[in-house]
């Protein structure tokens, strides 16, 4: 199973959420060393989502810079058969033109 971003990141904010509500519960049951793991625990997680947003957002960033990078190849092959294209329109004219013209070139 491929490690997906976008899955784990709700996850990693619920796991703060809930250490959160633990650290109160526990603060409220009078137990510190128990509340201060679940802060612990909270920022750990708050980290691990940040770190998780951060990573989220540079992998669309390389999904979309293969993306223009395909488009920028398909584009620079249309413009290389549409030269080609343009050639040979110009021989076609050239040759229907008639055999006197056909060996003047335009300039």
């Amino acid at each position: 199973m491929a490690f997906k971003h976008r899955n784990w990141y709700p996850i990693a904010v619920g796991l703060g959420a809930l250490n959160l509500l633990g650290a109160g519960a526990a603060a409220g049951a009078a137990e510190p060393w128990h509340a201060a793991v679940h802060v612990g625990l909270a920022l750990a997680s708050g980290w691990w989502a940040r770190r998780l947003r951060r990573d989220l957002g540079t992998s669309e960033l390389q999904d979309r810079l293969e993306g223009l990078e395909t488009l920028e190849f398909e584009v620079s092959n249309l413009r290389q058969e549409l030269s080609e294209t343009q050639e040979r329109l110009d021989f076609a004219e050239r040759l229907l033109a008639g055999p006197e013209r056909a060996q003047r070139r335009p300039e």
